[in-house]
């Protein structure tokens, strides 16, 4: 099932807009790649979207 903005997981619900926004990102792309443990796809994209976040913000202050 893809989330978007409007529907994503109970577990993303406490994450900053920026974070959420790619971890909904990141778990659609996985699961569209034939994984179909939505468990793991939601905590890899939390996980991969926090790790974004950091360092696209660092990359900025360059």
């Amino acid at each position: 099932m893809p989330w978007n903005e409007n529907n994503y997981p109970v577990s993303m619900k406490n994450l900053p807009v920026a974070i959420r926004n790619k971890a909904i990102e990141i778990a659609n792309a996985i699961l569209e790649d034939g994984h179909t443990d939505e468990g793991i796809a939601i905590a890899t994209g939390i996980s991969r979207a926090k790790d974004w976040v950091k360092n696209h913000r660092s990359a900025r202050k360059r």
